[in-house]
């Protein structure tokens, strides 16, 4: 009878473990410098939820972060993406955004590449629906949350001690986290220390660490197949003026909005016409005085002063028409607009604050997207914001 061979085994097994723990930097040099291309305009969430194609990116100074949710997914001509490889000025818009991504899904973001950050510019578009009083919910985080970015803030010990403890009692907030045992632990022991065994905290580290591994090299391989979007650029908007600018993009607004008088895109209209007798003051309980949000985007706001980085945050407005019928309140709305720019200016960041165009038709495309001639103010404000020295506008 033959003595089974355990050889290849233990050789398999020590080849696993070697490319297990193999360095960050060989998986890093492992994503080619074209694959980081194609991603900044993916929109892919194996991008966003990832770590190695966006640290390759900030490696890079020729790609400007831009952070947001929906709104980046809105690819018409004047889009930045589209817009600046008409009209170049030096950077290529690195897109990180989509649906549900507000300030906590992008503080965890923002802390894998905390040591990226220093003297970096990036751009950080807010919206007004964030800050409803409920704020971030899981039909929002769970989707969008990455169990990678949130081993890596657990591990990272870049972070100011007091930062992290506010961060981890914020995110166990969230059922779905608290399920998780393991990280669950680990981020009760940042943010609730006098909790935890120390013991069991050590063994719970140990296999994070393991747990962790495995998805920095999932993450790798899934860079591998992210992919861009067809440009929609338009050739004729090269050396045009701001102003001729925005009144190509009233045009085209005009012409893509025929069928209401918001100012709401026909394609967009057209689900909401069924509806739209039963949705006259449908909003008027929302209310933005009080809102999670606003802590979580003061953790943003902290992480980012905290590592040096030289942000813009772009404030974005409602359609000033549909949300008066939707009966969300006036004061309501100017009261955001108000304290969020006192809160971003606090912390030292420059506001591209575009709250006065409420009742521009064709800024936005559709009830709250920008769109059209909102993305040609947006323009204005990255080239202004990207060609000053210190980043001021």
């Amino acid at each position: 009878m033959k003595k089974p061979r355990y050889g290849p085994l233990i050789l398999a097994i020590i080849i696993f473990l070697a490319l297990l723990f193999t360095p960050g930097s060989v998986q890093h040099a492992l994503i080619s410098n074209k694959k980081v291309n194609q991603a900044a305009t993916s929109l892919d969430p194996n991008m966003f939820q990832g770590i190695a194609l966006q640290q390759k990116a900030m490696d890079d100074k020729k790609y400007l972060p831009i952070y947001g949710s929906s709104e980046l997914l809105r690819l018409d001509p004047f889009h930045p993406s589209n817009y600046f490889k008409v009209n170049p000025d030096g950077f290529t818009p690195f897109l990180v955004g989509r649906g549900g991504m507000q300030s906590l899904v992008h503080f965890l973001n923002f802390a894998s590449m905390s040591n990226d950050l220093k003297n970096r510019k990036i751009v950080f578009i807010l919206s007004p629906q964030w800050f409803a009083q409920q704020g971030l919910d899981r039909k929002h985080f769970d989707p969008n949350f990455s169990k990678l970015q949130a081993y890596d803030f657990v591990f990272n010990k870049n972070i100011d001690p007091s930062l992290k403890k506010r961060a981890a009692r914020r995110l166990l907030q969230f059922k779905f986290i608290r399920k998780d045992k393991n990280l669950a632990y680990l981020l009760k022991g940042i943010g609730y220390s006098n909790q935890t065994n120390k013991l069991k905290l050590l063994g719970e580290k140990a296999y994070g660490e393991f747990d962790y591994r495995v998805l920095m090299w999932r993450d790798t391989i899934k860079s591998f197949s992210v992919h861009p979007h067809h440009p929609n650029v338009d050739p004729s908007l090269k050396n045009l003026s701001w102003k001729q600018l925005r009144h190509r993009g009233d045009l085209m607004g005009e012409k893509d909005s025929t069928s209401n008088t918001y100012g709401i895109n026909n394609h967009y209209w057209k689900k909401i016409k069924p509806k739209y007798s039963h949705l006259k003051g449908y909003r008027k309980h929302e209310r933005y005085y009080h809102s999670p949000e606003y802590g979580d985007l003061q953790l943003v706001l902290d992480l980012l002063k905290e590592k040096h980085a030289k942000a813009m945050f772009i404030s974005v407005p409602e359609n000033g028409r549909w949300y008066d019928y939707a009966g969300v309140p006036k004061k309501t709305r100017q009261y955001y607009y108000a304290r969020v720019r006192k809160q971003v200016e606090k912390a030292g960041f420059p506001v591209a604050d575009f709250s006065s165009h409420e009742y521009d038709k064709y800024f936005l495309k559709d009830t709250m997207h920008l769109g059209w001639k909102g993305w040609v103010y947006v323009d204005q404000a990255i080239k202004k914001f990207y060609d000053s020295p210190n980043g001021k506008l």
